[in-house]
């Protein structure tokens, strides 16, 4: 009953996830509005026949606006956490192969990065590289990374210590094949839970940023803005923090479900 449970939560996490996704790539499919396009007259209206999830305070679209937001929002998510589990699994996997010396001198450079907050080093980044979704891909992939390397060092450590490893050794196998064959198969369950993890936290730090006027910048808008232009309104106009909360919230829901549901198939120790 249990594995049918995780079969179930897993196989509607991952269809919502592909209709979001979806439903972002064919957004102007889906709607009769621009995510840009004006009303005044029309500003800040309920939801309505014509407008389903009401309108902002310049009278456009919030529908419109969440589905080329979701846009955004999962090109963050998906592109700065990609990024981050690449950058922090190698350097991860070096520091637990190698040890000695090498292990001591990375991970002390980890140390210093855990001594600044991520979001001042992504907020000082974006000062550097300048505001947009360039300046938030490239700041976010760097300051994310350093969970995932500390993840994987504690998992490699733990696995080549393995007796199939020692052989692999002994045989006179490299350390490259012996790390890609035979240790990062074994830790790619908490590798792929850490990813499902980064994603809604990149999305996050996006909507932080965008919070402090770092995001994107009008007319664009992800769900990050979205929700900070209605968290200003929200006593007055509910609907304005309500739809992009709600989009923000069930979508981080079925990260956090596809993250558990491809621990239990990707790990062998719980694949029977």
């Amino acid at each position: 009953m249990r594995a049918t449970f995780r079969n179930k939560t897993l196989a509607i996490s991952s269809g919502f996830l592909l209709l979001v996704t979806l439903a972002a790539v064919a957004a102007p499919y889906l709607t009769s509005f621009s995510y840009e396009e004006q009303n005044i007259e029309a500003r800040l209206e309920g939801p309505s026949a014509k407008h389903p999830m009401g309108t902002d305070s310049l009278g456009r679209d919030l529908y419109s606006r969440i589905l080329y937001g979701a846009r955004a929002s999962m090109a963050v998510g998906f592109v700065t956490a990609l990024c981050a589990v690449l950058i922090g699994t190698v350097y991860g996997a070096v520091a637990g192969w190698v040890g000695g010396w090498v292990d001591a001198f990375l991970m002390r450079v980890v140390d210093i990065f855990y001594v600044f907050p991520s979001l001042l080093i992504a907020i000082l980044l974006m000062v550097v590289l300048g505001q947009g979704i360039t300046g938030i891909l490239i700041a976010l992939a760097l300051v994310g990374w350093v969970n995932q390397a500390r993840l994987v060092r504690a998992q490699v450590l733990q696995v080549k210590e393995h007796l199939h490893v020692e052989a692999a050794r002994a045989a006179g196998a490299g350390g490259f094949r012996i790390v890609g064959r035979h240790i990062l198969p074994l830790i790619l369950g908490p590798v792929m839970v850490s990813l499902t993890f980064q994603i809604p936290t990149s999305i996050m730090a996006e909507s932080f940023l965008s919070f402090l006027g770092l995001g994107l910048q009008p007319p664009y808008s992800s769900w990050g803005t979205l929700a900070a232009e209605g968290f200003r309104g929200m006593r007055s106009y509910p609907h304005l923090i309500i739809f992009p909360g709600v989009a923000l919230f069930l979508t981080m829901l079925a990260f956090q479900f596809l993250g558990d549901g491809l621990r239990d198939l990707l790990d062998p120790t719980t694949r029977s």
